[in-house]
């Protein structure tokens, strides 16, 4: 997979996004959802290559020419959930239909005083699981992103509630200060969200199946797993249209173990089945898909998995970006 994600630039413009957020601190979410389509028709006119990418990415998901229309409601999506962004962090889940699933086995860690890490993808919406707090509000959600990317968003959603920016751990720093602050709030039981399907330039990656070919998946996420030993669920906020997310939660690993001389078979025994899982949710979701560049392309940059497995810890603590694969 092409990292080149990090290369392109933020669609619209600052000014955009506040005009956005007047608008809608003024007038609701239903009528600032009709300020939807002349964005997508912005996008659909003068974003040439993520219109192109979202084509290609339509046609392998659905095994035929995706048409226009369908580019266009994919990137109609991708609007309206940005646009919820903004109502879900001033005002958590007011308005929407938020329906849960899997959360026993994630309450039985989290009874238990057990961190957990979750892990995510550019798929749906990550905002939604701050329908946790309310749930269970004596849990903390420490999530890792990167706030150089995608700066004008970050810097609006921190505005919109500063308590929730403050608990954000930057994957902009150094590999060392972001797994040392993973690691510690996971000692105080807190669950730690990071989006683990998009490489960093450099970083180590694995090709695994994905959709039909194979794409590159960063590897850290599952070095940083192996090296807590704590345990691994998958998270899916899926948009179903109208008011209403899906929020899955899958046990994946009660605490992931790889012997020295099986890592990097191991490594990639995880990631496939990571991918798995992914392809089934993009599948049932496929408008959801928010990787608006070609996923599938070779990145001639990338480290190969084999290059840094002999040694996890210093794997985890030494690779590029650890977490920035779990920008916006």
């Amino acid at each position: 997979m092409s990292a080149g994600w990090k290369a392109r630039r933020e669609g619209g413009g600052r000014a955009a996004l506040v005009a956005m957020r007047t608008f809608a601190s003024w007038c609701g979410r239903a009528p600032t959802r009709l300020l939807l389509y002349p964005v997508t028709l912005y996008f659909m006119l003068r974003r040439g290559a993520e219109r192109r990418d979202s084509q290609a990415y339509l046609t392998r998901v659905f095994g035929r020419p995706a048409t226009l229309r369908e580019v266009a409601r994919h990137i109609y999506t991708f609007a309206a959930t940005i646009l919820d962004r903004l109502f879900l962090l001033s005002e958590n889940t007011r308005r929407f239909d938020v329906r849960t699933f899997g959360l026993d086995t994630l309450h039985r860690h989290l009874d238990a005083g057990r961190g957990v890490l979750l892990f995510g993808s550019h798929l749906g919406s990550f905002e939604v699981l701050r329908v946790l707090s309310q749930q269970r509000p004596e849990f903390a959600i420490r999530v890792v992103l990167d706030r150089a990317h995608g700066k004008a968003m970050t810097e609006l959603l921190d505005t919109l509630n500063p308590e929730i920016a403050a608990t954000v751990i930057d994957a902009g720093q150094d590999g060392p200060s972001v797994a040392l602050a993973i690691g510690a709030a996971l000692e105080q039981g807190a669950m730690v969200a990071l989006l683990v399907d998009r490489s960093q330039e450099g970083g180590p990656t694995q090709p695994v199946p994905f959709l039909g070919a194979p794409a590159e998946f960063p590897v850290a996420p599952w070095l940083l797993a192996a090296v807590l030993k704590v345990p691994v669920m998958l998270a899916f906020g899926l948009y179903r249209g109208g008011a209403r997310y899906d929020l899955v939660f899958e046990p994946f690993s009660e605490g992931v173990a790889l012997a020295r001389r099986e890592r990097q078979a191991g490594v990639t025994a995880l990631i496939r089945r990571y991918a798995e899982r992914l392809e089934h949710h993009v599948r049932s979701a496929p408008y959801n898909w928010f990787n608006f560049y070609d996923f599938w392309k070779r990145d001639d940059d990338a480290t190969p998995a084999s290059a840094c497995l002999p040694a996890a810890d210093d794997a985890v603590a030494d690779a590029p970006g650890l977490g920035r694969s779990a920008g916006h």
